[in-house]
């Protein structure tokens, strides 16, 4: 080799030497690089979506210290072996030497609405939630690409988006935008079949000046002129997740008809399993029609039940037989799936009898890195509400073997599609196409080491999730359009040709990328570092049988969070399980509990609100989870130079490195009032009452402080470090001038002044 190029290496600091400006870098995979530093070596921290370029403090001399994990972008030069390589750009994840920015309480909330902004307005510009003009194409700048043709999937899934982006922000418009959605799928793209008791979905329809025309089968090559599986379960993802928050019974009449689609038509009653396609005539998953399609099973008909609505419909109804799909779809994933006498991946396509095939399409006998991933995510999920030592182990081996296979190791991050079998002389898997690196690979990877970490507390699956974390928050973002990329080539750099330039297309609508973030908020915050996380939900007056809502974020180890508070309409409710994680809502003038909406109309004919219709009965409920050992509660709020923060329950020893957190975070705002709400804190450890007026150094002298309604306890831990003479004390919030009070809304967190 005798030419220079650039690349990135992704390591930890081994050491670093101020003589040679040269720091040791160590791959996940134990080998070492040398790196040089230039004059014009820069470094940046890992920043969120809506951030500015974030310029760590201190020099590369102070930063450079053993353990940091970072990426080194740079030149290599063949003037020696090894080859020199000279560093250009570096990117840490946090400013101390240990910190991943991505763990923060709110990174992955603030992620979700950075994401719901741009989807929302890029659909809806005029701010009018209107699907007549949602378009599938969006360019990189989130500009609709002109266009007649609706595809289901891609709206369902963007529902799935809006909602989600709801269950974590609060934010009114997103849900506006799910319940406007699934309105729209459901008067344009559902067939109701009353005779068969069956649900199916259009594969899209094409509109053109008012005018509308269905297209039931699959327009795409693979799937031509049949009815996949995967079309009608993710037609599912979207109203499924805003059945999560609203209880309409018509969403769930919906998913239950269609359930019944699968089980009817797509079951293989006599050897197990669904099959992948049916005809779009007679409906026969065996007709001749379906040539390449007939009599087939892949990894989509039958997994992809359970991330795509299943899981997220238990969740809300706690229905046993959903329980039993469950456990059913896990049972074989681990008895047919697993081929590790042949392959280290799985077995993804199968014939009727389960006899691998290895020959469709474009697949062959060939790997998506991604689909291994998802397998060992779900699994875990399920474990978790059917426990099994064949999940866990299947789920282990996937984890255990992918990182050889199917990650860079390298550069960081996890490629596409692989050969599954090497050929003869050959040491690495080939890559089939591409080494490009796809965003929902990534939130597989991300996925599957968090909840296996928060489920077995094995370090190597934190390391794991931590670098795959940092790939994608380092490299996935689109800083200047917003949004994140559909493809990063190898080294991280975003790659914009083709379809892949897009932020809207047949593949990619608001699903993954938002799944992420919430799910990756759930299990960092929940099961990894031990933090509340609060949720949002709207249900419909009389909704939910016998006024339960069920508000469990996902299927978790059993006995590893809990419910801690509930307020309705921003007023605390104590009428709920801890343990079960479910709320008994209040009776309301247009819903009783346990009945029907008025003149008791069964629940598949109608809503009693339409969608996003306020009023006076309307319940907004927001709840806190915890971890099931977390005895205390925080919050903090930034807005107009207001920092509130809120404490509660039991603020032990324990707490100090979270306050510390949280305290960090009201010096670097640099607000003009700083509120601390005590009213809720039974005691408080003297090492984090001090930890309190440690930080007030940082804090501007003509910063005022107040604190609110703290018990005669409390102030005299907090006048024994000094604390108070600081502060001033008031009884309660109702004292303090207008300008010091902020009131939290339906927004997570977002302060809205009164």
């Amino acid at each position: 080799m005798d030419f220079t190029f650039s690349d990135t290496i992704a390591g930890y600091v081994v050491d670093f030497d101020p003589h040679t400006r040269s720091f040791g870098l160590r791959t996940t995979d134990g080998r070492q690089f040398r790196v040089r530093l230039t004059t014009t070596t820069y470094a940046e921290i890992v920043r969120n979506l809506d951030e500015p370029f974030q310029v760590p403090a201190g020099s590369l001399d102070e930063l450079l210290v053993a353990d940091r994990y970072l990426y080194a972008y740079g030149v290599y030069y063949p003037e020696c072996e090894p080859p020199k390589f000279e560093a250009k750009h570096l990117v840490l994840l946090g400013q101390g030497q240990h910190e991943y920015r991505f763990e923060e309480a709110d990174w992955w909330t603030k992620q979700i609405g950075s994401l719901a902004e741009f989807y929302f307005n890029a659909q809806f510009p005029d701010g009018n939630v209107d699907y007549r003009g949602y378009r599938t194409h969006l360019t990189v700048e989130g500009r609709k690409v002109p266009g007649t043709r609706q595809e289901t999937d891609t709206i369902s899934r963007l529902i799935y988006g809006f909602a989600t982006a709801y269950l974590l922000t609060g934010e009114d418009r997103y849900l506006e935008a799910a319940e406007r959605g699934t309105e729209y799928l459901r008067e344009h793209m559902r067939a109701v079949d009353e005779q068969e008791g069956i649900v199916y979905w259009y594969h899209a329809i094409d509109v053109r000046d008012g005018r509308e025309r269905k297209i039931l089968a699959s327009q795409f090559g693979d799937d031509y002129d049949a009815i996949p599986a995967y079309e009608q379960i993710y037609a599912l993802a979207g109203p499924v997740q805003t059945y999560r928050i609203t209880g309409d019974p018509r969403i769930l009449r919906d998913a239950q008809m269609t359930v019944e689609l699968f089980d009817r038509f797509y079951l293989d009653r006599d050897q197990g399993g669904y099959f992948s396609h049916i005809d779009p005539v007679d409906f026969d998953p065996r007709s001749p029609s379906l040539t390449v399609d007939r009599a087939r099973k892949n990894w989509n008909s039958i997994g992809d039940h359970a991330p795509a609505y299943l899981i997220n419909l238990w969740l809300a109804t706690g229905d046993e037989r959903y329980a039993d799909f469950l456990g059913s779809v896990a049972d074989l994933i681990a008895e047919r799936f697993p081929d590790y006498e042949r392959s280290p991946f799985v077995q993804e396509r199968f014939h009727e009898d389960w006899r691998p095939d290895t020959t469709w399409g474009w697949q062959q006998n060939r790997a998506v890195v991604g689909h291994n991933l998802k397998i060992a995510w779900n699994l875990m999920r399920i474990h978790h509400l059917r426990p099994s030592d064949q999940y866990v182990a299947l789920a282990r081996k996937i984890a255990d073997v992918m990182p050889s296979v199917g990650m860079d190791r390298q550069r960081g991050g996890w490629y596409d599609v692989v050969e599954r079998v090497h050929a003869e002389g050959e040491k690495f898997h080939r890559l089939v196409w591409h080494d490009r690196k796809a965003w929902w690979q990534q939130e597989q990877a991300i996925l599957a080491y968090l909840i296996l970490t928060g489920s077995l507390g094995d370090e190597e699956y934190l390391r794991l999730a931590r670098e795959s974390a940092a790939f994608y928050n380092a490299w996935f973002p689109d800083h200047d359009s917003g949004a994140v990329y559909f493809n990063v080539l190898a080294n991280g750099l975003p790659y914009l040709l083709g379809t892949e330039r897009l932020k809207g297309s047949h593949s990619m609508s608001g699903y993954h990328s938002f799944e992420l973030c919430y799910l990756a908020a759930v299990y960092t915050n929940l099961l990894v570092r031990k933090q509340p996380l609060d949720l949002f939900f709207k249900p419909q007056p009389g909704a939910f049988p016998d006024n339960i809502l069920r508000v469990q974020p996902d299927i978790l180890p059993s006995g590893s969070v809990r419910l801690q508070a509930v307020w309705i309409n921003d007023e605390r409710w104590t009428d709920f399980d801890s343990a079960a994680m479910t709320v008994k809502l209040p009776t309301t003038t247009n819903g009783v509990a346990g009945g029907h909406a008025p003149g008791h109309q069964p629940p598949w004919t109608g809503s009693t609100r339409r969608p996003h219709q306020a009023g006076s009965d309307e319940l907004r409920v927001r709840v806190r989870v915890v971890p099931a050992s977390l005895t205390y509660g925080m919050r903090l709020n930034l807005n107009d130079g207001v920092a509130e923060l809120f404490l509660d329950g039991v603020i032990d020893d324990e707490a100090e490195v979270l306050l510390k957190g949280y305290l960090s975070r009201i010096v670097a705002a640099r607000p003009t009032r700083l509120v601390l709400r005590v009213e809720d804190i039974e005691s408080i450890s003297r090492t984090s009452a001090r930890t309190l007026a440690f930080a007030c150094q940082g804090i501007d002298v003509n910063t005022d402080m107040f604190v609110v309604g703290p018990s005669d306890a409390v102030k005299r831990v907090l006048q024994g470090v000094g604390f108070l003479e600081q502060a001033e004390v008031v009884a309660d919030a109702s004292q303090l001038s207008p300008a010091a009070v902020v009131a939290v809304g339906p927004d997570n967190g977002a302060a809205v002044r009164r």
